[in-house]
């Protein structure tokens, strides 16, 4: 779990449709950060009534402390920061999460038991919680969930946390900025045009030709 590509890749390569689609939800500025969306005047293609429920969503608060922080340190182990961009947090992943369990209640129940979830086991095998124990500590617990296909019977309530959670991170940190620059993407650019190729022109017999 410390080489950040292979984190990546896991977090691409688990994201369901469901969560795309929920992510398509939540309100996008610049950072596609929700807390800094524009919830008052004037929004193109958003009604009043949108905004309404966007700006007491924001003003809600479901995690407490302990939680948020827990959230903050498991983000960060899914896509920690390199050398090339920054972490999940720097993305404003944890305030996504929080964000889309206001906006899509079903995630609620399954995320408060699997953060209690993950402090049991740490307290059952180091006598902390998650965030108390060492990071060692806190990768041993989390390569029990994150690979499904090797996961033991007895963490499968675990397994299913992890696969939201990796889900809701990748789908917060890859739709911001940072994710964007992240993986590479350019988005459309202007060109010029050269005409058709010299050597294409002479397969299909047009040498000479200017098309």
């Amino acid at each position: 779990m410390n080489r950040r590509d292979s984190l990546k890749a896991l977090g691409i390569g688990t994201i369901s449709a469901t969560a795309l689609l929920e992510a398509c939800k939540t309100p996008a500025d610049k950072t596609a950060t929700p807390e800094t969306t524009e919830v008052a005047g004037v929004t193109p293609g958003r009604q009043p009534d949108e905004l309404e429920r966007e700006k007491k969503l924001l003003a809600d608060k479901f995690f407490n402390e302990h939680e948020m922080a827990t959230i903050t340190v498991l983000v960060d182990i899914i896509i920690p920061k390199d050398d090339k961009s920054g972490s999940a947090t720097d993305a404003k992943v944890p305030e996504f999460i929080e964000f889309i369990v206001k906006d899509i209640p079903d995630h609620q129940l399954p995320l408060r038991g699997g953060l209690k979830w993950l402090d049991l086991q740490c307290l059952n095998r180091f006598g902390k919680t998650f965030i108390a124990s060492s990071h060692a500590q806190q990768i041993e617990v989390v390569d029990d969930i994150a690979y499904p296909a090797k996961a033991k019977p007895e963490m499968q309530q675990g397994v299913a946390f992890f696969n939201r959670m990796r889900d809701l991170t990748a789908t917060g940190f890859f739709t911001t900025k940072i994710g964007v620059t992240d993986l590479g993407f350019a988005g459309n650019s202007p060109t010029k045009w050269m005409g058709v190729p010299a050597d294409v022109l002479k397969q299909y017999g047009f040498e000479g030709y200017e098309v």
